[in-house]
């Protein structure tokens, strides 16, 4: 019949996710690559804070978008305590820094272009009836939960004041009483670094610790007494697994399970997390987040965290020794969970036995199941 349209137009399948950060963004970014879904983002505007945070990760294929953003590369870094120093060297798997800033500028622009849709009010959600709803707001931690709990300095000194060809994951050269604790360096160039006081613990401490630790260390290791303070970072990341923040929304990104628990390493967790995501919706399969991290990873961790927090005095040897028997590339894949079954056998060998078999007779008064199992 004329006048009557031939075809009818499908409308795509809506999908909402709550939260605006790291995680809601990141996907976003990619809504290019969901055929016939139109994503909207629902986030309450709330003041946010100037403060800029830097984000670390090692290069891996799940973080082609992010690399060519870095603030800094590096091929070498260190884990030292107060008796031994390990320089390790990758060469396919460099460490990497980004800025919080850098990358959400990124993924908002990449979604404008995606025609992704932004609400400020949550009624929304009843009003659009997405197919699917994704929750990225913060899962709820449990009390007394094992933290990574740190202040960072951006500094600026005298020239020749760093060796910028190299980043200081760990040196352990500080006030141990408190729990592992370690001081962090990303050295920008021979004058600009990030110099943060990072403590694994579940209590925080008042701002004068990590700040007398942070001078203590510039002086005293670094030799640099005089400097421009540029800015200040500051956070506390639970470590273990926690709560949805609603259990009737699955997961993504840290409400996902993304943070991983011994390390609090997550940006990188969390671009893993939405690749595979969308890697099953091109197989033909629903949207779906699982957690990123493999059940031997998570169990591992387990075992880390109760030395971290049981036995803390133990965290230099075992970071240093950890440094000391893996190369460059394997420390990257085993801290990017992509460690094989050889790679973890040659951890679980780098590691001193005593801390160790504690903490499997901890875990075994909690998990007895597992262990026969094991």
């Amino acid at each position: 019949m004329s006048g009557e349209p031939n075809d009818i137009i499908k409308q795509p399948t809506k999908i909402a996710v709550l939260g605006g950060g790291c995680a809601a963004l990141s996907l976003a970014a990619n809504t290019n690559l969901l055929s016939g879904k139109q994503l909207h983002v629902i986030a309450p505007k709330v003041h946010k804070s100037d403060q800029d945070h830097i984000w670390g990760f090692w290069k891996m294929d799940w973080l082609q978008d992010a690399v060519p953003l870095t603030r800094k590369t590096w091929h070498k870094w260190a884990v030292r305590n107060a008796d031994t120093e390990v320089i390790m060297h990758a060469d396919a798997y460099p460490y990497h820094a980004i800025t919080r800033r850098s990358w959400l500028e990124h993924c908002n622009a990449r979604a404008q272009e995606n025609d992704v849709f932004f609400h400020e009010d949550m009624t929304q959600l009843a009003t659009l009836s997405p197919k699917q709803v994704f929750d990225s707001r913060p899962p709820r931690r449990e009390p007394n939960m094992m933290l990574q709990h740190f202040i960072g300095w951006e500094i600026c000194a005298e020239p020749g004041s760093f060796d910028d060809s190299t980043a200081i994951l760990m040196d352990f050269r500080c006030d141990q009483s408190r729990g592992m604790h370690f001081i962090y360096c990303l050295p920008f160039s021979d004058r600009e670094a990030l110099v943060e006081s990072t403590l694994f613990s579940p209590t925080l401490e008042t701002n004068e610790f990590y700040e007398t630790a942070i001078s203590s260390w510039l002086k005293k290791y670094a030799g640099v007494s005089r400097f421009n303070l540029l800015r200040r970072e500051q956070g506390a990341i639970p470590l273990g697994v926690m709560n949805r923040h609603d259990p009737d929304f699955q997961g993504i990104g840290a409400n996902g399970g993304a943070i991983r628990p011994s390390s609090g390493y997550a940006f990188s967790f969390i671009q893993k997390q939405i690749d595979t995501a969308l890697k099953h919706v091109s197989d033909g399969h629903m949207l779906q987040f699982a957690t990123p991290h493999k059940p031997i990873d998570l169990w591992m961790d387990k075992i880390f965290l109760s030395v971290l927090r049981y036995q803390p005095r133990y965290a230099p040897k075992i970071f240093t020794a950890l440094a000391g028997s893996l190369t460059g590339d394997e420390f990257a894949h085993f801290l990017s969970g992509e460690a094989h079954i050889l790679l973890r056998a040659k951890v679980v060998a780098a590691l001193p036995s005593l801390p160790v078999i504690r903490a499997l007779l901890r875990l075994a008064e909690c998990e007895p199941f597992i262990m026969i199992l094991i």
